[in-house]
C-alpha cells in the first residue's frame, strides 16, 4: 500500500517490521527523525524492543554492538561527525562479524561546521568493512534496509551493512512510499538466529587480541567474504523481487540508457533522478547519453563497472566526495575497473560537485555532459564562485 511518508517515517516503518531487539541512537541532524519515530514506536508499544538513551554516538555503536553480539537483531543510525565519534567501534563491529544495519544519513564533515548534504562522511568509512548501500530515492532506502538486514544475516557473509541516504534531500523530503506488508517482511526476512554469540551457558570470547601470526587471516577472510557478496547480492535482490515486486537489476548498479551511449555520467545517490531528468531531455534531443548508477559502493562491482562502460566513448564519474590531496574516491574506483583491462573509454573524466549541500542543478549535469566534448578533467569542481576563493588558500 502506497503512503505518503517523509523519508526518515519510512525508514523507521521499515526498520520496525524488521522487528530489532535492541536500538540505540543519539541525535544529530539530519538522522534524528528515525530513531526519534522508533524510540516513539518503542514507547508506545508499536515496537517490543529496547531503545536505549546514551550520552554520545560512541555509546550508542558500543551498546548495538554488544546487544548483536549476545544474539539480538539491532539498529542504529547517525550522520557526519556523529559517524566519526563511532568510528572506532564500527571497526570492531565489522572485525567481530556482527551483522547490524546502520543508517547513514549522509551529511558534510566540519570544519567549517555544516549540516547539508554531501557523501563524504561514509566515503570515509569505505575501509571500514562494512558494506555500504547508497539509495536514490525514498523507496529505494526503504527497500535497502530489508535488503542490508538479509544480506547482513546471511552465514556466509555475516557483515554490517551501512544504508546511505543524502541527508535532507531523503531524510526529510516526502514522497509515495509502497510500504511492505508484515508477512512479506516476515517471508523474505527470517527471525534472526546468530553462528555464535555471549551466553554465560556456551562462554566464548570475541574481539580477543591477536598477534601478528593471526591477524592477517582475519583481513583476509573479510576481503574474501566481500568477493562473495558480488554474487550474494544479486541473488538477495533477486528474492526481494520475488516477494515485493520491485526490481533493482542485480543490486550492484542501475544503467539507464547505457547500451548505445556516447556519453556516460556514473554517480551515486539522489543525484541519480536529477541526471535521468537531463538524459531523458537529451534523449529527446537525439544526444546518446545515459547513467550508471553505482548502488554497491561497497564491495565495489568492477567487472560490471567495466562490462557496462568498455565501449562507452566519453564518461564522467560525478562525486560528492573529496579525498583531500588525491584523486575523487568514486573516480579513483571506476578508473581501476580499466586497470590492465583491453579496452577503456576514451576519456573518464572526474568531477566533483553538491559538496556542503551545494543545488546540483540540471544546468550543472548539462555542464558536465558539454565538459565531455572537451580535453579530460583529472579533478574539477562545479559550480565554484571564484570571489569566495582568494591567494591565501592556493587560489
Amino acid at each position: 500500500m502506497k503512503e505518503f511518508l517523509e523519508g526518515s517515517r519510512a525508514i523507521a516503518e521499515v526498520v520496525k517490521l524488521c522487528k530489532p531487539g535492541v536500538i540505540s541512537a543519539y541525535p544529530i541532524t539530519p538522522q534524528t527523525h528515525i530513531v526519534e519515530e522508533l524510540a516513539s514506536m518503542v514507547a508506545n508499544g508499536e515496537l517490543s524492543a529496547q531503545f536505549v538513551n546514551v550520552e554520545s554516538e560512541h555509546s550508542a555503536a558500543s551498546v548495538v554492538l554488544g546487544a548483536q553480539a549476545t544474539g539480538v537483531r539491532t539498529f542504529t543510525a547517525t550522520s557526519s561527525q556523529g559517524l566519526f565519534y563511532m568510528m572506532e567501534v564500527l571497526f570492531n563491529i565489522a572485525g567481530m562479524r556482527l551483522p547490524l544495519v546502520l543508517t547513514c544519513a549522509n551529511r558534510a564533515i566540519s570544519a567549517p561546521i555544516n549540516i547539508w548534504n554531501d557523501q563524504q562522511d561514509s566515503i570515509s568509512l569505505r575501509d571500514s568493512g562494512w558494506i555500504q548501500l547508497y539509495a536514490e530515492n525514498i523507496q529505494e532506502s526503504a527497500d535497502l534496509h530489508l535488503i542490508a538486514y538479509r544480506l547482513s544475516e546471511d552465514k556466509s557473509i555475516m557483515l554490517p551493512t551501512m544504508v546511505c541516504m543524502d541527508g535532507f534531500i531523503l531524510t526529510h523530503g516526502m514522497e509515495a512510499v509502497d510500504m511492505p506488508k508484515q508477512e512479506e517482511v516476515d517471508k523474505f526476512l527470517p527471525p534472526y538466529k546468530p553462528l555464535y554469540k555471549l551466553d554465560t551457558a556456551e562462554p566464548l570470547s570475541m574481539g580477543l587480541l591477536a598477534d601478528p601470526d593471526y591477524y592477517m587471516e582475519t583481513r583476509f577472510a573479510i576481503q574474501e567474504t566481500f568477493k562473495s557478496l558480488l554474487k550474494a547480492i544479486p541473488q538477495v535482490n533477486a528474492e526481494f523481487k520475488g516477494v515485493f515486486g520491485r526490481d533493482y537489476g542485480d543490486g550492484l548498479v542501475e544503467e539507464y540508457y547505457t547500451k548505445d551511449a556516447q556519453k556516460v555520467i556514473v554517480a551515486m545517490g539522489s543525484v541519480c533522478g536529477t541526471i535521468k531528468e537531463v538524459v531523458d531531455a537529451q534523449r529527446a534531443k537525439g544526444k546518446k547519453v545515459g547513467l550508471l548508477k553505482v548502488i554497491s559502493y561497497r564491495p565495489f562491482p568492477y567487472a560490471r563497472v567495466y562490462d557496462i562502460l568498455k565501449d562507452v566513448p566519453r564518461v564522467a564519474v560525478l562525486d560528492k566526495a573529496v579525498s583531500l590531496g588525491a584523486y575523487a574516491p568514486l573516480a579513483v574506483e571506476v578508473k581501476a575497473a580499466f586497470s590492465g583491462k583491453q579496452k577503456a573509454p576514451r576519456v573518464v573524466s572526474s568531477f566533483v560537485a553538491g559538496l556542503g549541500g551545494r543545488d546540483i542543478t540540471l544546468e550543472s549535469i548539462k555542464e558536465i555532459f558539454l565538459k565531455l566534448t572537451q580535453k579530460e578533467a583529472s579533478l574539477e569542481f562545479i559550480d565554484l564562485k571564484p570571489e569566495l576563493l582568494t591567494e591565501e588558500y592556493g587560489q
